[in-house]
């Protein structure tokens, strides 16, 4: 967008936020949404051609979306991140800290932020801020643990309540999602753990002979691996398969009964 300045956005963000929008204001905040695209093209593009990888997404937040995140945040329009945003999903923790390492070395003064260390209201999964230009562009990286937890999340709100992503609404719900938040550290966790036994594996491998001790601790290490990982790779599937079970259990009790069929 042209001959418009950061002061001239951050006063339509405040009317937005006052909800006092007039018609040209909304052309004004079209206008700006859509200013992303180039800057969103170009992240996609660098992914897609330096990590091998397609992220799902779009090049303009809605105007609700927008309205409502100034509204629940003390923020300036031209400092929300994710007008322009896309998700990255990956199987583990492992490959979430590879390919967050990967986009901070591909994108330069990308700023991290790493909602595992704090999650919010439960959310886990690392955003990876990307500034083209003037714009920013917010590139998600989730495991799949992480995104069906969102999956999760994001069915509650819509069905019962919006602010339960935000700490609000339900207790019960509230308590369904942090139970599964803390599943999910405690399962990556096991997964830095296990990568920790195979780096003392791959230490011995690497030596040029072994004494018996190291033979036999080296015995001990691989058949706890495969016992520990074969558990592990179990408990997620397990997992992974309860979330998206009370997800369609959810939608099922929309049709069924609507969500009044859950007390507050």
């Amino acid at each position: 967008m042209t001959n418009v300045s950061k002061t001239q956005i951050d006063r339509l963000g405040d009317r937005l936020k006052k909800r006092e929008i007039t018609e040209t204001d909304l052309i004004m905040l079209d206008e700006f949404r859509h200013s992303f695209y180039d800057a969103y093209e170009f992240v996609i593009s660098a992914i897609k051609n330096e990590l091998g990888l397609t992220p799902t997404g779009r090049p303009a937040k809605s105007t609700s979306s927008i309205s409502e995140k100034l509204q629940r945040e003390s923020i300036r329009l031209t400092q929300v991140q994710d007008i322009a945003g896309c998700r990255l999903i990956v199987p583990g923790i492992l490959d979430q800290e590879r390919v967050v390492g990967v986009l901070a070395g591909l994108f330069q003064n990308a700023a991290i932020i790493d909602r595992r260390a704090n999650p919010s209201h439960g959310y886990r999964a690392v955003h990876v801020i990307v500034t083209r230009g003037e714009k920013l562009v917010e590139i998600q990286v989730r495991t799949s643990y992480q995104h069906v937890w969102a999956e999760l999340s994001e069915k509650l709100s819509d069905v019962f309540d919006p602010t339960i992503k935000y700490g609000g609404g339900n207790k019960s719900l509230r308590a369904l999602l942090a139970q599964w938040s803390g599943v999910m550290q405690k399962e990556e966790d096991v997964e830095r753990t296990l990568a920790g036994v195979q780096d003392q594996m791959a230490e011995l491998l690497s030596q040029t002979s072994l004494s018996g001790a190291d033979e036999a601790n080296l015995s001990r290490l691989e058949a706890e691996i495969v016992t520990q990982e074969k558990e592990r790779l179990e408990r997620r599937t397990d997992n992974l398969a309860a979330m998206r079970e009370a997800i369609e259990d959810f939608s099922k009790l929309v049709h069924a009964g609507g969500p009044d069929a859950v007390s507050h």
